[in-house]
């Protein structure tokens, strides 16, 4: 079965973005959120915010 990289609306806190990811990648969807919030705030060369608006607008609806 392939894998999709798609937003999973049904379990988002924004736009199921992370949840979308962590899916992908076999990963909890909660634990994925913490990390991506620990590098966006942590790392100054890695804009978050801009990156996620790029995702939730490419990535298409489960």
């Amino acid at each position: 079965m392939e894998k999709k990289l798609t937003r999973i609306p049904s379990n988002k806190m924004i736009a199921g973005v992370c949840s979308g990811l962590a899916a992908y990648l076999g990963w909890e969807a909660d634990k994925l959120r913490i990390v991506y919030v620990l590098i966006s705030i942590l790392s100054a060369a890695f804009p978050g915010i801009l990156v996620y608006l790029i995702l939730w607008f490419l990535m298409p609806e489960e």
